[in-house]
């Protein structure tokens, strides 16, 4: 996303008009979590701080007063947020290492440059009852079989070469194949970015060290799950993948999800139909 990462994470985007972070936080808090583990490089941290930690100008209702205040600050409805610092970009599980000595038990993942989406809201209906289900439905899965699971969603076949593909048998995931050909792939479904981990996730990574795997870690985490007592694939219905990943495909998300938006959707359908005539 460079240059506009330079002054500006990725996680904090807008989609459309409220940031990637806020629906994550939001997605966390909707699935039962009372304590958010916020990763993010030093220089990141920075940028992010005055919205992740307390800012009473955020409470002040001169500012923006048509919006519910829970729309301004990230940090609503009870839910904790604690900031780390990832030292150097070592990929997913590094992330999650950098959290691990502050988490007990099973804990969900969710990955800061995808948003799974089925209700397309505005800033109007903002906090933690209108997030996202996706997390809730991971943990309501863990409540009924115990297992450690992956959020997968089938994509058509033409996108399939973007992402790490899941082979399955029921509802158990038996491979990974990153970025396969549309021929290769095992399935039509991918990693969406959330997970549930289960609380000796610290020992397991400890056998795959990131000097040795590098990025590809967090995939010989998964692949040591799936060979050792299983991992659930939780098929998500209804939800679409919005990923910051590149410019164009942000592009794409912001459109699809303004149309869908039940306050803007009408007038901004009205608009591109006409600009597109032209």
């Amino acid at each position: 996303m460079l240059p506009a990462s330079l002054y500006m994470p990725k996680e904090a985007l807008p989609l459309v008009d409220t940031p990637i972070l806020n629906h994550l936080l939001w997605e966390a808090g909707r699935a039962g979590v009372r304590r958010i583990h916020v990763v993010l490089s030093s220089s990141k941290k920075k940028l992010l701080a005055r919205v992740l930690e307390a800012n009473s100008r955020l409470h002040n209702d001169d500012v923006r007063p048509d919006l519910p205040r829970v729309a301004l600050d990230s940090r609503s409805d009870g839910v904790e947020v604690l900031v780390h610092v990832q030292q150097r970009p070592g990929g997913v599980a590094d992330a999650i290492t950098a959290a691990l000595h502050e988490v007990e038990g099973p804990f969900l993942v969710l990955l800061g440059d995808n948003l799974l989406i089925s209700e397309h809201s505005g800033p109007m209906l903002s906090g933690t009852r209108h997030g996202s289900k996706a997390c809730l439905e991971l943990v309501e899965r863990y409540a009924k079989t115990g297992l450690p699971s992956a959020a997968v969603l089938a994509v058509p076949k033409v996108d399939i070469a973007k992402y790490g593909v899941v082979g399955l048998e029921g509802d158990l995931v038996n491979s990974i194949i990153e970025k396969p050909s549309p021929d290769a792939a095992p399935s039509p479904y991918v990693l969406c970015g959330r997970y549930l981990l289960p609380e000796n996730t610290a020992e397991i990574l400890d056998l795959y060290p990131e000097g040795e795997h590098g990025e590809l870690q967090s995939i010989a985490l998964l692949r040591h799950l799936i060979e050792n007592g299983g991992l659930e694939a939780v098929k998500l219905g209804g939800y679409e993948l919005y990923d910051s990943g590149d410019p164009v495909t942000w592009l794409k998300s912001q459109v699809d999800h303004a149309l869908r938006r039940v306050d803007i959707g009408d007038d901004f359908g009205v608009w591109l139909s006409k600009r597109l005539e032209n």
